[in-house]
């Protein structure tokens, strides 16, 4: 017969249970991304290599909340209230008008972000120390534009007109314009903005460039411009028009040449400072890395059919050629 003591026999079952089972396992900390919509897959693939390369496996030692928003600072406010209301630990803004919103609406989540020129936006007072509660990727995107006329007007030596396709919703689009402009004048080039801050203008945009039928075709930076690559890519090609675009994944729907950072690698970079500061590091401490590679890609299968002879000391620059 065994025989319990009175004092065993009132105790709450809760502390019973607390004597046989292990302590309770800490909460796993949840992180929001403010995913562009319809964003290409190497982004989040980017961002969870990223994990894996720090040990870090979804759903055993962090939750991710992807939240698929439009390309303004509108768009994200509500997305980024819900999410601060819901007390996550971490937010990944990966543009100025993502990380705007979110550093208005906590100053006490930590940020992550992905911005063109952190400093001049905003976003971090300095490179070197942040302040606030947001760190994370610099791209220095007005000065790339600047490379990107020089390059093409490198490959189309007597083009004399440029249709610049951007899209004016974004953050930092006055200051590629500018850069774009100055660098265009320097060479003798004429530069017509057009605009396309949704499908409609982009469609609207596309044909009214060709019926001025420029000597070539600018894409600025823009993550919504590029959820919209397909499109782009297919009927400049279908227009045959020649087109600078800014990164490598315009080139999976036809595009000539392309000159700008990783997109992927980028996105695993964010994964690094999101680890550590889940793991105690103050983002006002952690310097804003700059992103500092960039690579250079031609497509000659486009050229051929362009008739373009892209210069053999470009393509010896080039980080890769598709042939």
């Amino acid at each position: 017969m065994i025989r319990r003591s009175p004092l065993f026999l009132c105790m709450p079952l809760a502390v019973l249970l607390g004597l046989v089972a292990p302590a309770a396992a800490a909460e796993i900390p949840r992180i929001a991304v403010l995913l562009p919509e319809d964003a290409v897959a190497s982004l989040e693939g980017g961002l969870r290599e990223g994990f894996r390369e720090q040990g870090y496996v979804e759903g055993r030692d962090i939750v991710i909340e992807w939240r698929h928003i439009g390309g303004s600072i509108e768009d994200a406010r509500p997305h980024v209230a819900a999410l601060v209301r819901s007390k996550v630990a971490l937010i990944l803004a990966p543009n100025t008008s993502s990380a705007r919103a979110a550093m208005e609406a906590t100053s006490t989540i930590p940020i992550v972000f992905l911005s063109a020129d952190p400093v001049a936006t905003g976003l971090a007072k300095s490179m070197a120390r942040p302040g606030g509660n947001a760190t994370g990727v610099s791209v220095v995107s007005p000065e790339l534009v600047a490379k990107r006329v020089d390059l093409l007007h490198q490959v189309l030596p007597h083009v004399r007109r440029v249709a610049f396709l951007r899209n004016p919703n974004n953050a930092n689009i006055e200051k590629q314009s500018a850069e774009a402009q100055k660098t265009a004048r320097q060479l003798g080039v004429q530069l017509e903005a057009f605009d396309a801050r949704n499908a409609a203008e982009i469609d609207t945009s596309l044909r009214a460039i060709q019926r001025r039928a420029p000597g070539a075709i600018l894409v600025a930076s823009d993550q919504w411009l590029l959820k919209e690559k397909t499109r782009i890519a297919s009927t400049i090609r279908k227009a045959k028009i020649p087109a600078m675009f800014p990164w490598k994944e315009y080139h999976e729907d036809g595009a000539l040449m392309s000159y700008g950072p990783d997109l992927k690698e980028i996105w695993r970079r964010a994964a690094f400072y999101i680890v550590r500061i889940l793991k105690g590091a103050n983002p006002a401490e952690l310097p804003v890395e700059e992103v500092s590679k960039f690579d250079l890609i031609f497509d000659l299968r486009i050229a051929r059919e362009l008739k373009i002879e892209v210069p053999e000391e470009l393509l010896y620059r080039a980080d890769e050629v598709i042939r």
